[in-house]
């Protein structure tokens, strides 16, 4: 027999932004506390907590669930689990819910505007021009070439890595990607399976794509850098700690026709200490891939799983 639903409102915590929408909608299911480790307010619940909600900087680890002893849920408005440790949480039985799908959108636009201000720049005027200057700039603003002549590679085929193949094949690139997994035929989008050596030799743009397992750290290390074109454009709006930015660095001083931009570092906020401030082809964002107010709104909706949880009902996104 499932154990009995306690009939009072849970307490749950909410360490990060939700959607106004989502927010309410908790409300009306729980007392909800919004505190982030460490203050007043969450140490004054954290006993009687049953459910948490979390964002991307809230590290859900065995020192935060010692502080939580009530705790039944862990809801990650997000796609990673890298700030969760599912182990923890599994052996002091604390279900984990996320939202896998709400951002792939968001980051395959992000990553298609990203590669339009590489190769399509443009110029608006705010005045009105001679001749010879309107022709002049007309001289100067001109893309090198378009992206049906050239390939790009994906580095992880998952829901986003699918999602960009499909709209850059659309597009007109020639498109690779390599992924330790058997890629079913349907999320190929025709795009070619190559191994990480072929992947990084022979891709005129390369998009890091993979999930935030300890084994991916510096992924992207020394020996795999080496191996781009040097006039290679290089994305990665994936895991900061997936590419080794010193290596990264050295290659952007080695070739300067090539590009770097980086959605994504390790820490975040970078530090003045990173080596890719202040190169003329390093452009350096401070995490917007996901930033769209749908793509926020989905992942706020985490909180549905969150309380089915703790009403006795099955989520829909276990991780």
């Amino acid at each position: 027999m499932p154990a009995p639903i306690d009939p009072t409102p849970p307490t749950v915590l909410v360490t990060e932004q939700l959607s106004d929408p989502a927010l309410a909608w908790l409300n009306r299911h729980a007392t909800v506390v919004r505190a982030q480790p460490g203050t007043p307010e969450f140490e004054d619940c954290a006993q009687r907590a049953r459910g948490l909600v979390v964002r991307t900087y809230t590290r859900v680890d065995e020192d935060l669930l010692v502080q939580l002893p009530s705790l039944k849920v862990v809801g990650r408005g997000g796609v990673g689990l890298d700030n969760v440790c599912l182990n923890a949480c599994r052996a002091r039985g604390v279900r984990v819910v996320y939202t896998p799908d709400s951002n792939t959108q968001a980051v395959v636009e992000y990553v298609i505007c990203l590669l339009c201000d590489a190769l399509r720049p443009r110029l608006f005027l705010d005045r009105a021009v001679p001749r010879q200057e309107w022709d002049a700039i007309r001289e100067e603003v001109c893309g090198l070439w378009q992206m049906s002549e050239r390939s790009l590679g994906i580095l992880g085929m998952g829901r986003i890595g699918s999602r960009l193949a499909h709209v850059a094949q659309a597009i007109g690139f020639t498109v690779r990607y390599c992924d330790i997994r058997q890629i079913p035929e349907r999320d190929r989008h025709g795009a070619e399976c190559v191994d990480m050596r072929t992947l990084f030799a022979e891709s005129d743009v390369i998009s890091v794509h993979v999930d935030g397992r300890p084994a991916n750290r510096h992924l992207v290390g020394p020996d795999v850098v080496r191996m781009m074109r040097p006039d290679v454009i290089f994305l990665n709006t994936s895991r900061g700690f997936v590419v080794d930015h010193d290596a990264l660095a050295a290659f952007m001083r080695e070739n300067p026709a090539a590009m770097a931009m980086l959605d994504v570092h390790d820490p975040e906020p970078f530090t003045a200490s990173n080596p890719l401030l202040g190169l003329p082809n390093a452009h350096l964002a401070p995490h917007l891939a996901s930033r769209t107010t749908t793509a926020l709104e989905n992942m706020s909706w985490v909180v549905r799983d969150v309380i089915a949880v703790l009403t006795g009902r099955e989520p829909r996104w276990p991780a």
